[in-house]
């Protein structure tokens, strides 16, 4: 969702789109124009407005197949479609809806009417872009989890391996340090001192624990 919430009005009758523009303009939207169904499309491409008021009946591109084009292309995110039109044929507004647009108003367009179906659209707009927007962290997380859960039984296959050679100890340490080098074959220089005193034994065999410690 665009903040401020942004709307394209498409009519090939300029004075019909700024009418339009003028009763929305003071509730704050941002408001663009296209002039017929191929501008509406590159502008829907280009700006991805949050709503779509679409004449029916323009040159080139009518409304109908405009809105079944938008809605059909997999690309685009969620843009709900009003189509605004002279045609209230019932015939008419099946088609329009079955093309997948999402609400239908008649010309001349009430005032009232108007705002209460483009806050009302935007609403569902809001809320299916939360939807999307939780699935999306959902699935991050998801992925996340999955990554941990590999890893921590890749350590604990590690560590049963090194186990069958290593105190469990040292198999541990190897595994949580991360770095395999210290099991490669190495030589280093060591000095043991081994230390005896005299007497020792037959002191420690008649002496109490405390004196011998």
């Amino acid at each position: 969702m665009n903040d401020p919430q942004r709307i394209l009005i498409v009519d090939d009758n300029e004075a019909n789109r700024d009418i339009l523009e003028t009763r929305l303009k003071v509730h704050g939207y941002e408001l663009l124009q296209a002039a017929d169904g191929e501008e509406a499309l590159a502008a829907v491409q280009r700006d991805h407005p949050d709503l779509i008021l679409l004449d029916v009946m323009m040159p080139k591109l009518d409304g109908v197949e405009v809105c079944r084009r938008i809605k059909g292309d997999a690309t685009l995110p969620f843009t709900p479609i009003i189509l605004v039109t002279s045609k209230s044929d019932t015939r008419d507004v099946i088609a329009g809806l079955d093309a997948g647009a999402d609400e239908y108003l008649t010309k001349p367009v009430d005032q009232a009417a108007l705002v209460a179906r483009v806050k009302s659209v935007l609403r569902v707009k809001a809320l299916h872009d939360q939807v999307q927007a939780q699935a999306a962290d959902l699935a991050a997380w998801n992925r996340t989890l999955e990554q941990r859960v590999a890893e921590q039984l890749g350590e604990i296959e590690r560590v049963g391996r090194l186990k069958r050679f290593l105190s469990p100890q040292v198999a541990e340490l190897v595994v949580s340090s991360g770095d395999d080098r210290m099991l490669e074959s190495h030589r280093r220089d060591v000095t043991v001192v081994f230390c005896d005193l005299r007497g020792f034994t037959a002191f420690s065999e008649t002496a109490e624990p405390e004196e011998v410690m």
